[in-house]
């Protein structure tokens, strides 16, 4: 039996409680701030101005043309070799990151409409680095190719036309959608711990015992703590929304009212998490640990978050159906970048609620109103 009365104290109580101790305050507000800078400024899967050696064996009025497309571009810092030796030096030196090498007979060929020689030597350490270095010198090599054609007048043929649309994301932007992901990671972790530290630290005092000893019922208690600390994520959420949207320049394409209950359903998965981590752990140290380990690291990797969940094993696609955020991030970057699309809402929306229930179903279980 609820008492509102009762449950309105419970209410305040934590509120006092999160004035004096504004840990809570950093938890929801401070933290999400600082991960949104570090990680938004810090995280990029773009490569813009990459060093690139370019050696031209025979200088021409054509590989000097090249040579400047290829200096105009965002993407790449030219640095010019005579020779290809000292340009693989410098690529083991990891002073550049590709190679880009013009053979002594590429304007005779050309002009002759023969196959141009064309080298590309690429640094494959960082992987990702060096598919995007290859990509970005194909679509130079490929656009240079269009305008010298149009130039003396020729019909550039090609095997296939690619005509490209780009849907949801024309810029590429890698922030337009690692941002709304880290959202999600964000708010798995203050969620967790906003309620697991904050019961733990009840447990140390020896406060609960107290709040054991009132005709409080365990509904209530859980209520009690439930509502602060949710009204709290919420405001954590909507600054980082708003954090999303002016500062990283991230568009929202759907509905403003379904981001605020994507967001209330997995504020609750997350919050459930934690009370069901304070019924198991009643000390703060390892509260945080076992938080940080089974929501962070989780919602960090197997959400889908930076690594595609379709390229994982497939044992490892089955364990990211049990991660929250794996959903949240789903519903994120569609609202973020597509819009309302129904399939995916909907059935992500449906697993988050189903996971609330089953946390806080089993946090009803464990939970008891005696010392034990």
């Amino acid at each position: 039996m609820i008492t509102a009365q009762r449950l309105h104290a419970l209410v305040r109580k934590e509120f006092l409680q999160i004035l004096r101790d504004p840990s809570a305050i950093a938890i929801a507000f401070v933290l999400p701030v600082f991960l949104l800078f570090l990680f938004g400024y810090g995280v990029s899967l773009d490569a813009h101005h990459v060093p690139v050696a370019v050696v031209v064996e025979q200088p021409t009025q054509e590989t000097n043309e090249f040579v400047a497309g290829l200096s105009q571009s965002t993407y790449f810092q030219v640095q010019p070799f005579t020779q290809l030796a000292a340009a693989r030096g410098a690529l083991m030196r990891h002073e550049v990151e590709g190679v880009l090498w013009l053979r002594s007979d590429f304007t005779r060929a050309l002009l002759q409409q023969r196959s141009a020689p064309f080298g590309i030597l690429v640094n494959g350490v960082d992987a990702n680095t060096a598919r995007l270095l290859e990509g970005y010198l194909q679509g130079v090599w490929l656009t240079w190719l269009q305008q010298q054609s149009t130039r003396s007048g020729q019909v550039l043929h090609l095997p296939a036309t690619l005509e490209n649309r780009i849907w949801f994301n024309p810029a590429l932007r890698s922030r337009n959608y690692l941002v709304p992901g880290l959202i999600a990671v964000i708010m798995t972790l203050i969620g967790a711990l906003l309620t697991a530290l904050v019961v733990a630290r009840e447990w140390e005092r020896g406060t609960m015992e107290a709040l054991m000893a009132t005709p409080v019922s365990l509904l209530e208690l859980l209520l009690g703590k439930l509502i602060p600390y949710f009204l709290m994520g919420m405001g954590g959420m909507a600054l980082s929304v708003c954090m999303a949207l002016w500062l990283f320049d991230v568009p929202l394409q759907g509905s403003l009212g379904l981001l605020i209950l994507a967001s209330a359903l997995f504020l609750l998965v997350a919050l459930g998490m934690g009370l069901l981590i304070s019924t198991v752990a009643r000390n703060q140290f390892v509260a945080g640990q076992i938080a940080i380990i089974v929501t962070f690291l989780p919602a960090f990797i197997l959400s889908g978050f930076i690594f595609d969940i379709g390229s994982m094993p497939e044992p490892i696609q089955v364990m990211t159906h049990v991660v929250a955020a794996r959903y949240f991030v789903a519903l994120l970057q569609t609202l973020f970048l597509a819009g309302n699309v129904p399939g995916v809402i909907f059935t992500n929306a449906g697993a988050l609620l189903l996971m609330a229930l089953i946390f806080f179903g089993l946090t009803w279980r464990q939970s008891r109103k005696r010392l034990d």
